[in-house]
């Protein structure tokens, strides 16, 4: 197996994807839908453009999951205040057990994936990951 960075990036995400999702296969979600459900989570109200931004989705296929999910009863869209411009989402009671469906599926996996690895260990994989993270977020990663 290559072992280089983005290789075992990529690998990792796939794995992670395919086992969320056989998890959650009774559930009916799919891809893109754990995420904003659990975003939702602590963020109920959110508006469309946040989700994206925190969710890393690029508009036009949060529409199209949003779309979909109304449609599944997760989640209903609102404008408040008179403002149109702006649509928040919220967690329907449906959405809210799927929500927490997906929480325990996340548990499960993180278990899983750090499965013989000490606390320590996992505690500084965590942080050197999300240096990592804010390396490629900030605009000296941007080409």
């Amino acid at each position: 197996m290559d072992k280089s960075f983005h290789y075992l990036l990529m690998a990792n995400q796939a794995m992670l994807h395919k086992r969320l999702l056989n998890g959650l296969k009774s559930t009916s979600l799919t891809i893109g839908q754990p995420k904003i459900l659990d975003y939702l989570k602590d963020n109920n109200g959110a508006s469309q453009k946040e989700i994206a931004i925190s969710c890393h989705i690029e508009a036009p296929s949060l529409t199209s999951i949003l779309n979909r999910m109304e449609e599944k009863n997760l989640i209903e869209r609102k404008s408040l205040n008179g403002n149109r411009r702006t649509i928040y989402v919220f967690l329907t009671d449906f959405g809210l057990e799927m929500q927490k469906e997906v929480e325990k599926m996340f548990s499960l996996l993180e278990d899983m994936a750090f499965e013989g690895i000490s606390k320590e260990e996992r505690e500084i994989f965590l942080d050197v990951f999300l240096k990592i993270y804010n390396n490629l977020k900030s605009e000296k990663g941007e080409h």
